[in-house]
């Protein structure tokens, strides 16, 4: 099947402006009755834009609890590789090591580094600041969305994205070049995972052995994504409440994670969140093959009131202002600005 093909039967696949444009207009109303098109940074005051856009990924790192996070260096770009070096060992972080831009979006410039050399390489081509995280092992990842009305002690966990990495599996003939083209998921991403493999892409895996192409689940990288919502239960709301109470100025989004099962998980046991994201967040349990674009669109706009609620209550009860048109435009601007440096350069 050709890639138009899959992607025109395939709405996941769509483009997020093709997704969200439909309903569109609900966020045109909600922003009417805040007086405010972009009242969002009101969700999570704590947060710069409320995690809209242009938020630090190493500012809001620091708003959580050490211990429930990678050990994270931020480099600035004026920063001379020795100096990373010197900086890098003073911390716990090890190869291999994870390292994204501090202001990202969509996975773009997250990489698995294997070695000093190939961080070397990184540095030296990405040219905005950026992170370097200890790699956390745990085999599974999940996007976990919360959200709290300011007034009230307790959250709710409104959706669960159970992330399935990209992996293709060896017949000991066919390169893995071949193997991501007869997938019909991952082909229509073959760019990026080849960008990611490098020469791997040649290698002819034996026969029943499984090769893991990413290291990170990102839809818009090939990862398939599984609405796991079913499985909240009072212990893990109860866990993620904890945590979310202790995050300043925070009360919706997702909070991505790294986990060994599910069962440690509900009990707070081995995991670690890798990513905060805010009101800009996707309730990215949507991207289920098994649901339907009316089902994307009904998730999109609750989370949409929710996040409404949510700031227009920190807006009259706690004297959080909203962002002005201009400023919102601003912010709007330079992160269309650093995702085009991150697309030019197929991050």
């Amino acid at each position: 099947m050709s890639a138009f093909i899959i992607r025109l039967f395939h709405w996941e696949y769509w483009p997020t402006n093709l997704i969200y444009g439909p309903v569109g207009w609900y966020w045109i109303w909600l922003g009417i009755k805040a007086r405010s098109f972009y009242f969002m940074n009101a969700a999570n005051p704590g947060i710069h834009t409320g995690g809209f856009v242009m938020e630090s990924k190493n500012d809001v790192y620091a708003l959580l609890p050490e211990q429930l996070y990678p050990s994270t260096l931020c480099v600035d770009k004026k920063m001379p590789f020795t100096e990373v070096l010197q900086a890098l060992k003073k911390t716990t972080i090890t190869f291999p090591c994870i390292v994204k831009p501090d202001i990202g979006m969509q996975g773009l410039g997250v990489k698995k580094l294997a070695s000093e050399k190939e961080l070397q390489a990184y540095y030296q081509s990405m040219p905005l600041r950026f992170l370097i995280q200890s790699y956390v092992p745990y085999p599974n990842e999940a996007g976990v969305f919360y959200h709290r009305i300011p007034n009230e002690k307790k959250g709710k966990i409104s959706g669960i994205v159970l992330k399935e990495f990209a992996t293709i599996t060896g017949n000991g003939i066919d390169t893995v070049e071949t193997l991501v083209e007869q997938n019909q998921r991952y082909s229509l991403y073959r760019d990026s995972i080849a960008h990611e493999m490098g020469p791997k892409m040649q290698e002819v895996p034996a026969s029943g052995e499984t090769v893991q192409l990413l290291y990170y689940g990102n839809h818009a990288r090939g990862s398939k994504f599984v609405d796991g919502t079913h499985l909240v239960n009072p212990s893990l709301e109860n866990l993620f409440n904890d945590i979310c109470t202790q995050i300043p100025g925070f009360y919706f989004g997702r909070l991505d994670i790294k986990y060994n099962s599910w069962e440690e998980l509900s009990a707070g046991k081995n995991f670690s969140i890798i990513e905060l994201n805010g009101s800009g967040s996707s309730p990215t349990h949507i991207y289920d093959p098994k649901h339907s674009l009316l089902f994307a669109w009904m998730e999109i706009a609750k989370h949409w009131r929710l996040t409404y609620q949510i700031a227009r209550y920190n807006h009259i009860h706690k004297n959080i202002p909203y962002l002005r048109f201009a400023e919102g435009v601003r912010e709007v601007r330079e992160s269309g600005k650093i995702k085009k440096i991150l697309t030019s350069q197929n991050w």
